[in-house]
């Protein structure tokens, strides 16, 4: 079995891939400012040499639109050459290379450092998870409106099965840049919402504004969907009545 690091090992997408490698039998690191074993800070690369002795694949979700995930990719690229790391897995979204929001530009920066890292690698773009979508719509629901940007759809994946997709890519030889992985199906914003108050059995009114700008440009042309890879299983729906079924 193998030694594989998990940098955001405590994150949605974190916590269900670390089950799933420990479940496979590997042994897991989880990188965190505040573990005793392998404390870590990215942002400045301590504690990177430790963690990193006699990893085999490092897995990097940790990732922060506040800034600061070239800095931290540079610390680790550079410590993981320096360790004899063979696989370096990296999670990317869908349209980080379409949509010019400064945390998909940052995103797709990372994309090339890791592709010249001279690491063996694999990037994995997917579409945004079921919990972020939802998480908008808790956040936008506390007003008497719920707005949404107008003539927008998504895509909404369930983060276990990017997490099974990652754990299999993790154990797996590199492989590039792999296939993306979206959900089951592309959803008007709108709809989507509307199925949230259905789910949470509140009552607002729903209203699209369209916003302006380049970035909701190529969200309305649909630069971060990838419909000819719906590969995705559960449904938003779905999703939604397994977290008010839980809630209740």
């Amino acid at each position: 079995m193998s030694t594989i690091l998990v940098t955001g090992g405590t994150g949605t997408l974190g916590r269900p891939l670390v089950e799933r490698l420990r479940a496979g039998g590997h042994e897991v690191r989880v990188l965190s400012r505040s573990s005793r074993e392998y404390p870590v800070d990215l942002l400045t690369g301590a504690g990177l040499e430790a963690a990193l002795a006699g990893v085999e694949a490092v897995v990097h979700c940790a990732s922060s639109p506040k800034g600061g995930d070239e800095k931290a990719a540079g610390h680790l690229i550079r410590a993981a050459r320096a360790a004899g790391v063979g696989h370096l897995v990296y999670i990317s979204i869908v349209g980080v290379d379409e949509v010019p929001l400064p945390y998909y530009r940052a995103k797709h920066r990372v994309e090339r450092m890791i592709e010249e890292s001279g690491l063996g690698w694999t990037v994995l773009r997917t579409t945004q998870f079921h919990d972020l979508v939802l998480g908008y719509f808790e956040a936008v629901a506390k007003l008497p409106v719920l707005l949404v940007p107008g003539g927008v759809r998504d895509q909404p994946i369930a983060v276990e099965e990017v997490a099974d997709r990652l754990a299999g890519l993790a154990v797996a030889a590199p492989a590039g840049r792999v296939a993306d992985m979206g959900g089951p199906e592309v959803l008007d914003m709108a709809a989507a919402a509307r199925a949230y108050l259905k789910a949470a059995g509140r009552r607002r009114p729903v209203l699209g504004v369209r916003l302006p700008g380049k970035t909701f440009a190529a969200f309305r042309r649909g630069g971060h969907l990838t419909p000819a890879h719906a590969v995705g299983r559960g449904t938003f729906t779905e999703f939604l009545a397994r977290r008010t079924g839980a809630a209740a």
